[in-house]
């Protein structure tokens, strides 16, 4: 597939009205479940129109091709996870460390397993696109939100906040997105619920001075 343009992407318009929104919804669900279905090549206007119930030209008043559609599903997907991590980060601010990295990567990994099946759906369309102006400009959003997050931690200074905000998002980005397109098995995501947190919380604690009282001591 010809890799469209960016202006060539964008939807007709967006859902304003509830009713609007519930449309665009079941038009993103029956896309989703096509592809999962009978894969990418076999994905059309048509075939998602019937499984959403809706006709093609209600479809066509919000994505002029299924190019644009496919897209609006990774920006989607890739919204969802960034909303999801910067409500965690609100919740989490001023705990002390570990409490906040254990609290991300529980909610990177819980967003991220919570339907696999689309998840690895999506993987294959992002593959269709050139997505890395998206994915940069939501991951240094979602980066500044963590470094602020860190330096707010109750119990220790991070040294370099802005640089351990981009290796938490690169180490659990890189850690699950793996297993998820080797097939995800049970014992997989075990693993990782037990053993990331673990990763991810040596990292910061090693990049990191501990709070006493009002003296910073650099650990070991």
């Amino acid at each position: 597939m010809a890799r469209p343009t960016p202006a060539a992407l964008k939807p007709r318009k967006s859902p304003r009205q509830a009713r609007s929104a519930v449309t665009v919804e079941a038009i993103h669900t029956a896309a989703i479940q096509v592809l999962l279905a009978e894969g990418v090549g076999r994905l059309t206007t048509t075939r998602v129109a019937e499984r959403a119930g809706v006709s093609v030209g209600t479809m066509y008043q919000y994505y002029p091709h299924k190019e644009a559609l496919m897209f609006a599903i990774i920006q989607g997907h890739i919204g969802s996870i960034i909303d999801a991590m910067l409500e965690a980060a609100s919740a989490l601010s001023g705990q002390a460390l570990a409490q906040i990295s254990d609290g991300l990567v529980a909610t990177w990994l819980d967003i991220k397993t919570e339907d696999i099946a689309g998840s690895r759906a999506t993987y294959g369309l992002a593959a269709e696109f050139d997505i890395s102006e998206l994915v940069r400009r939501e991951g240094e959003r979602l980066a500044c939100v963590l470094e602020n997050l860190l330096i707010s931690a109750s119990d220790a200074q991070v040294v370099n906040p802005q640089a351990a905000a981009f290796m938490l998002i690169a180490v659990m980005g890189g850690a699950v997105r793996n297993v998820l397109e080797q097939g995800a098995l049970d014992a997989e995501i075990a693993i990782l619920r037990a053993e990331l947190p673990l990763v991810c919380r040596a990292y910061l604690a090693s990049s990191s001075r501990i709070r006493s009282g009002l003296a910073i001591v650099r650990q070991a």
